[in-house]
Order: C-alpha cells, then structure tokens, then sequence
C-alpha cells in the first residue's frame, strides 16, 4: 500500500467532505487503540478543528494511558487539536442502577453495548454544541466483515475516513504518522469491558486470519483446519450481524393500499 499516498486521499476526502457538510470541524473519540489513533491523527492533518474527547467507563489503567498518551502527542503536533475527558463512570452507574438485569445470560453484554452508546450520545452532544461533524473509527473488518461494533454506538457517526482499511492496513498507516509505540504495540480491544479482553479472544481470530477469510473465495474443503474454523468464525459473525450492515428494513406499502 502507497501510505503517504493514501494519508492524503483521505485528508483530501475529509476536507471536501467537511466544506460540503458546512461543518466547522471535526470530533473523535480517542480510546487509546490504534484505530482512533490513526483516525484523529488524519483529522489533526486536515488543519481544522479537531476535538478528542476521552470518554472512560470503568477502563483499565493502560487504556486510559495510551489515549491520554496519545492526545498529548497530537497536541504538539497540531496546534488545531483541543480534548476533553468525559468521565462517563457516574452516568453509566445510574444506567446500570436503573435497568433491570434479571437475565443473567444477556445484561453483561448489553451493559456492554450500552458503554458505547452512552459514548456516541456524548460526541454528538458536542458535535452539536460546535457544528462539528462526529468521525467514525471503524476498519473495513468491523464495519463490513464480521460486524464487530455496537449499532448505534460507536457506528454512529457522520462519515468513516478508515472503513475500506483493514486493520493491518490501518497499523501500516499509523506507523507512517508517527503514532506512539505503546498504540502500535498494543492487542486490539474494544474497551467495553471492566477487564483488558482483546478482540482476538473475544472474536476467537486474529485481524490477519480474518482478512484473509474476507478476501478467500476458493474451495474450502482444500483447506487445513485451522483455516477452516477461521472460515467459519467469519461466517458466523458476519451472518449474525448482518442487520449492521444493511439499511434500516423498511415496510413498503403497496400503492393500491394508500389509494
């Protein structure tokens, strides 16, 4: 991959994108993984307005470090980088008091999703408040693999500079940035959880694997087996996530039945 090349793609992309938009600038979440990293970096470069907003729930240590890190890295690189952190702790505890977790099965990984859209009310809230215009983090293998994020969390945004990247991709162009070490050597987690689990113990597959399982369209049954339970991981998450993906469905009524 070209990446100085691809860096100004996208930092082309999201001025035109932010001039037709009418918007004043630009508001990232930063969560100390390598992709919001390379995200606000790309938003930094652009030279408008560009608000990181440090939102933790409940997060280990070293996730709040590397973003606070992070953050202060950009800040002597672009003088038009401004951040705030939101302590969410206190919301999210009266959300958690307030809903009913009865179902022990399903509330963990409802509270879960809930982390993330409490985070997206929060960015919209002051992407309002300036006329700025919430970035999206997602890579390609989230956004259009396996479906790896929260709807309506943090896939609730304006526009997504990094979503025809997959995560290999998305490291390459990081390096190039100069992001901090401790991002570029960091597992990948999504952060919604009160422990350090990474995606790849959650996914149960690696960025790479997963990758290539997008990308394979050849027989399966030549495969070893290893190979064929990434296929199927694959499969499986992006089957049961597929309502991401796809519009919002939407009934349409016959024209006989309107007259």
């Amino acid at each position: 991959m070209q990446t100085r090349e691809c860096i100004e793609h996208i930092c082309n992309w999201l001025l035109d994108y932010n001039k037709n938009a009418k918007s004043s600038g630009f508001v990232v979440g930063v969560s100390g993984g390598i992709d919001s990293a390379v995200t606000s970096t790309l938003a930094a470069k652009t030279g408008l307005p560009t608000l990181c907003l440090e939102m933790p729930i409940h997060q280990e240590s070293n996730q709040v470090n590397r973003a606070k890190e992070h953050i202060e890295w950009l800040k002597k690189q672009f003088n038009n980088v401004q951040s705030l952190k939101i302590d969410l702790c206190d919301l999210f505890n009266t959300f958690v008091d307030t809903v009913d977790q009865s179902d022990e099965n399903s509330y963990k990984l409802s509270l879960a999703n809930s982390r993330a859209r409490l985070r997206m009310t929060t960015l919209y809230y002051y992407a309002q408040l300036y006329s700025y215009l919430v970035v999206g983090t997602g890579n390609k293998v989230e956004d259009f693999g396996i479906g790896f994020y929260t709807k309506y969390g943090d896939g609730g945004v304006d526009l997504s500079p990094i979503a025809d990247l997959f995560k290999t991709e998305v490291f390459e162009i990081g390096k190039t940035l100069g992001v901090i070490e401790s991002i570029l050597t960091a597992n990948p987690t999504d952060g919604l959880w009160e422990d350090n689990r990474t995606d790849e113990e959650q996914i149960g597959a690696t960025y790479p694997e997963l990758e290539w399982a997008m990308r394979f369209k050849g027989d399966v049954s030549i495969l070893n087996d290893r190979e064929k339970e990434v296929i199927q991981i694959y499969k499986t998450f992006h089957n049961a996530n597929k309502h991401k993906m796809i519009p919002i469905p939407i009934c349409v009524i016959p024209n006989e039945l309107k007259l």
